[in-house]
């Protein structure tokens, strides 16, 4: 757990003279039992517990400059139900007006109303994208701007209830199915679990080929770990990186990726 969640701290950046990103930068937040956690290739068992407080850890974040956030519900990816419900509010408090998306457990219409009423921006759907993609194409039309298809992978196929199961449906055969009905995806939340929480680098080669099956902007999502890894992202014209262990243990500084991002170094 960190020993310091000052929001004053040397993270907190000249954030107001930072432009407009060429990369989006997304600090992830996991939530399990009410705590902010990391895990590693998806394992629920190999999880570290870094803070018992979302909003404190979201108001770090965004006071370093962030104008984004990526949360997941853990919980509710496992069991189809969103269940971290007090500390999205939290995260969604502490916000104030910025960007929060949020995974795990989106899986009807009902819930998308709810947690949009809440203060959430985006939506990232994966499980009910798969078994049923005019369902998620309806949703991205009736929800226009809020809804991201989440594309979890295990060797280019796609995982589903919270990576617990593999579906035999390839990740680009996914993205095609929800692009032939409609174009109101905002985005695509690629992650390649393998490379999940290791600190070894994005898979480079399986996100090219997601990006040029993709009509949708593509957010990278597993082993973002340096500042050149960030580089590497730009270069290849990639939509948004999220980021979460390399954050938390220190290995690099939001203040540092923000303004690589922003074309400043």
């Amino acid at each position: 757990m960190w020993a310091d969640f000052d929001v004053a701290s040397d993270l907190v950046c000249d954030s107001f003279h930072i432009r407009e990103s060429i990369l989006e930068i997304w600090p992830a937040i996991d939530l399990l039992n009410g705590n902010c956690v990391r895990l590693q290739q998806g394992d629920y068992q190999r999880n570290t517990i870094f803070s018992d407080s979302p909003g404190a850890v979201a108001a770090r974040w965004f006071g370093a400059g962030s104008q984004y956030l990526h949360c997941v519900d853990l919980d509710g990816a496992k069991t189809g139900s969103v269940v971290n419900s007090d500390a999205i509010r939290e995260i969604v408090s502490a916000a104030d007006g910025k960007k929060v998306q949020l995974g795990g457990g989106v899986r009807n219409e009902a819930t998308i109303e709810r947690l949009l009423s809440l203060g959430l921006s985006r939506l990232v759907v994966g499980t009910a994208a798969l078994k049923d993609p005019k369902w998620f194409a309806r949703m991205c039309e009736q929800f226009p701007g809020a809804m991201v298809l989440g594309v979890d992978a295990h060797n280019g196929m796609v995982a589903t209830e919270g990576w617990l199961e593999t579906s035999s449906t390839s990740a680009t055969e996914l993205i095609d199915r929800v692009a032939q009905h409609t174009n109101a995806c905002v985005a695509v939340v690629y992650t390649d679990i393998a490379k999940d929480g290791m600190m070894a680098g994005p898979n480079f080669k399986s996100l090219a080929a997601i990006q040029a099956s993709s009509p949708f902007p593509v957010i990278c999502s597993g082993g973002v770990t340096t500042l050149q890894d960030i580089r590497d992202l730009i270069a290849q014209k990639t939509a948004g990186a999220i980021l979460g262990r390399t954050l938390y243990e220190g290995h690099i500084d939001l203040s540092d990726v923000l303004k690589i991002a922003a074309g400043q170094q």
